[in-house]
């Protein structure tokens, strides 16, 4: 098992169990305890757990990350509609870039048919989705496939961004607010979608409200370089990120 793989186990458990036991994680994955304990510190320095002896206990300030898969599972009408929202926004005959995520995968599934769109995204998952949508060019910017997040990250793939100017970037979302932006659970990761935020023209974040008012470990860009975002409830947390030059779009479940 990778690295990430067992982080992103470990993340699931202490979701799950709000727990985790350094012996036992070790026997379970057929690794030493002096592994587990440096993945709890990696875990530690994301927000993810606290350090206790013999373990770890799940933060109790943030959000934990989930697997892609999961989250793609979990996905339902919410995400659907705040995706069938987000992808009006894309404007014809241009570039767009979609970052991985599940509601990044309900927007490049609604992306209206009747605009031709380039779209590059660190995503397979979204490439597979719409390399042969017709009026839809794809371009895959790849690197190391991180299963957490479900995008590939690395240096070859902020490189590569850094060569593109889309006019509109729709960012997957760990957590976002007003003071301290848009951020992120993992520090590769973090440093793709700042990348993605600097080259576009525009970025579009598509965020359920249990995201909105939340922070992860990893700055990835401030507010008032979100120019659209687009969530199913107004909040306080929407408020603070109007004020900030966020123009918010509110969707209605089930209208």
């Amino acid at each position: 098992m990778l690295t990430e793989e067992r982080h992103a186990l470990i993340a699931e458990r202490l979701r799950s169990a709000g727990s985790v036991v350094a012996r036992a994680l070790a026997a379970e994955l057929a690794v030493s305890e002096d592994t587990i304990r440096r993945d709890l510190r990696a875990l530690e320095a994301r927000g993810v757990c606290e350090r206790v002896h013999g373990g770890a206990l799940a933060s109790p300030m943030q959000p934990l990350p989930r697997p892609a898969r999961e989250r793609t599972a979990a996905a339902g009408e919410a995400t659907a509609h705040l995706g069938a929202a987000a992808a009006a926004l894309a404007p014809a005959d241009a570039l767009v870039f979609i970052d991985a995520g599940s509601s990044s995968l309900a927007v490049a599934a609604a992306l209206p048919r009747d605009r031709r769109l380039t779209v590059a995204t660190n995503a397979p998952a979204i490439a597979a989705l719409l390399y042969d949508r017709p009026g839809v060019s794809t371009i895959l910017v790849g690197g190391r496939v991180d299963p957490l997040s479900g995008a590939c990250v690395g240096a070859d793939t902020v490189a590569a961004i850094a060569r593109l100017r889309p006019a509109l970037a729709y960012i997957g979302a760990c957590a976002v607010d007003a003071a301290d932006g848009l951020t992120a659970f993992g520090h590769e990761e973090a440093l793709v979608k700042a990348a993605i935020a600097e080259a576009a023209g525009a970025v579009a974040v598509a965020a359920t409200p249990d995201k909105l008012g939340t922070h992860a470990p990893f700055r990835v860009a401030p507010a008032a370089r979100i120019t659209h975002l687009v969530t199913t409830a107004r909040s306080a947390a929407c408020d603070a990120l109007a004020d900030a030059g966020v123009s918010v779009h509110v969707v209605e479940v089930g209208a």
